[in-house]
């Protein structure tokens, strides 16, 4: 079959890749849009310790089934399907306590196995939900971002009428915006971005330049107590330690951002006693998908808006352009007719 194909670092092409076949509990699905996410970048570059070369790279999948393995029920042909990329074990301490998204063991589709930038790709039966009617399926491939906001504001308690800073305006950080908007939230948004803030502001939030004077107006903002709840989204060393400057005492902090494995982040001792503030990582989603489809089918998230279509066969184009320019579009999808 035909596919997007990372052979290694900087080295991507359209080849020919074995087509799957569905084993017993899996379904074989025809990939119609995928999301090119900074994940994706990160395997064009080489900095995913995770990914095994070559690989067909994409986890942010909607698409159609075509075949059903052994002992899956509730399936049929034709229906639209979206895919929860990580997989756990099931058997690993942080499986055992419902944080299959934390395994020990994890394999993530378009990282560790074929994803879905191909004609075809396999995934088990209960990490595919089914499409609300009317939603379309570069719409559907928001899924799995906008449950990375689901998490975040899951694992922050983020509820209504609360001060949330975001921190980042990428996509994640957009996700993470309208979700908390959704939760009643008074969203705030920070970038060095104006174009990533102009779209922050068009989503419903207050947004505000992330530099020297960020500090100074969040205490402005909140007669001096600083943000309940802050919510760091972009994978920069000194914006995740001054979440500790921005968090009000008994505040939470959420960390989504990724860092380079083995580099440090410094957080002064005094605050977090001083302070009392929870920090919290969150990482990919687990049992967010069914929420994540509510919001985008019932329009209480417009972040699918933000894409930009491409034909699944200019994959290798837009990937290396965006791994040279990242913030050239809000977000691509490549989608399959």
């Amino acid at each position: 079959m035909r596919a997007v194909i990372m052979d290694a670092p900087g080295q991507i092409r359209i080849g020919e890749w074995d087509a799957p076949r569905p084993a017993a509990g899996e379904i074989l699905i025809a990939p119609r849009a995928v999301g090119v996410c900074a994940g994706d970048l990160y395997i064009y570059l080489g900095k995913n310790a995770y990914v095994r070369y070559p690989q067909v790279t994409g986890h942010e999948v909607s698409g159609v089934v075509e075949e059903t393995g052994l002992g899956v029920s509730g399936f049929a042909a034709g229906e639209e399907v979206v895919v929860e990329p990580f997989l756990g074990c099931g058997k690993c301490y942080p499986c055992r306590i419902g944080k299959s998204n934390c395994c020990a063991n994890l394999r993530i589709i378009g990282v560790t196995q074929p994803g879905g930038m191909a004609e075809h790709m396999v995934a088990p039966a209960d990490h595919v939900h089914k499409v609300p009617s009317g939603l379309s399926f570069t719409a559907a491939s928001f899924v799995e971002p906008v449950a990375i906001g689901v998490q975040a504001c899951r694992r922050g308690a983020v509820s209504a009428g609360e001060y949330v800073l975001v921190l980042g305006c990428g996509p994640i950080g957009l996700a993470l915006i309208e979700v908390a908007r959704a939760r009643g939230a008074r969203v705030v948004a920070a970038d060095v971005q104006p174009s990533r803030l102009e779209m922050a502001g068009t989503l419903g939030a207050e947004v505000m330049l992330a530099d020297e004077k960020l500090l100074p107006a969040v205490l402005e903002q909140t007669n001096g107590e600083g943000a309940p709840i802050v919510i760091e989204a972009t994978g920069n060393v000194k914006a995740m330690e001054q979440t500790v400057d921005l968090v009000a005492a008994g505040g939470r902090i959420v960390i989504v951002g990724l860092v380079k494995k083995g580099t440090p982040v410094t957080f002064p001792g005094l605050d977090l006693t001083r302070k009392e503030m929870n920090i919290i990582g969150s990482r990919a989603s687990v049992g967010c998908f069914p929420e994540a489809l509510k919001l985008l089918a019932s329009g209480a998230v417009q972040y699918p808006k933000v894409a930009t279509e491409f034909d699944m066969w200019e994959g290798p184009r837009i990937i290396s352009e965006l791994a040279d320019y990242p913030g050239k579009l809000h977000k691509a999808v490549l989608v399959r007719k």
